[in-house]
């Protein structure tokens, strides 16, 4: 794993190599699978070291550090600019610098954040990407809607303006047995083929993290977010100021 900006590039390269490899064995092309490197509470650094090793889609958590780091590279003006993908818990006072500044959403989960989004998109940018957080586990302490209620949810999103609705994404609770990790996002692979069905133009399966991601890909994602195999441990989240 690369602890700094310097060991990215190697880790890119090593992270490639495993995708490549389970879209391989599921009979996939590795074309058709998504990096987007985690760089939540990363410095800017990182992230033009990973953009230089070719990797073009950056995931962050949190609105403030996503916006501070988007503004950064966009001042650094680099020759393939980064997609910027939000996909962290967002509160409904949180929408506004979401939707202004990144170019997708995986984590919309109740019909007021899709509708803050849509309302708060500026004009003069392409639609916002969507997904919806489907929560494939129950978990207290965990966002996501729930199976039964996804189809209505993702009817309404899927109507409003200056919104994309691109696919599906679950955050499943951890697991080391590959037969559990197929079976949480093959449950999440089932209601995208519903939804398909239904008449839903949706093309993202958004599942699977540094830990998983080779079952995710077996299962059919289209994205996978990866965080620590790209740029190491994370430094721990600075403690807000009284």
């Amino acid at each position: 794993m690369a602890g700094a900006s310097t060991g990215v590039p190697a880790a890119v390269a090593e992270v490639r190599a495993r995708l490549a490899a389970a879209a391989v064995a599921a009979g996939r092309s590795p074309a058709d699978v998504t990096l987007i490197a985690v760089s939540k509470l990363q410095p800017a650094a990182a992230v033009a070291a990973a953009l230089a090793a070719g990797v073009t889609d950056f995931g962050e958590n949190y609105p403030q550090e996503g916006v501070d780091k988007v503004l950064a590279l966009r001042a650094a003006a680099p020759a393939t600019p980064p997609t910027w993908h939000f996909i962290g818990a967002l509160q409904a006072n949180k929408t506004r610098p979401v939707a202004e500044h990144f170019d997708w959403v995986h984590t919309v989960d109740r019909l007021r954040i899709a509708t803050r989004l849509s309302e708060q998109r500026p004009a003069g940018l392409p639609d916002l990407q969507v997904c919806l957080q489907v929560m494939v586990v129950p978990e207290d302490t965990k966002a996501g809607i729930s199976p039964d209620e996804l189809p209505a949810l993702a009817r309404a999103v899927a109507a409003l303006p200056r919104l994309k609705l691109r696919g599906l994404m679950c955050l499943p609770p951890p697991s080391d047995d590959p037969a559990v990790q197929g079976q949480q996002f093959g449950l999440l692979a089932r209601l995208f083929d519903q939804l398909r069905q239904d008449g839903l133009p949706l093309d993202v399966l958004s599942m699977g993290m540094s830990a998983d991601f080779e079952a995710a890909i077996l299962a059919g994602a289209t994205h996978v977010r990866i965080g620590t195999a790209v740029f190491g441990a994370r430094p721990p989240r600075p403690t807000p100021a009284p």
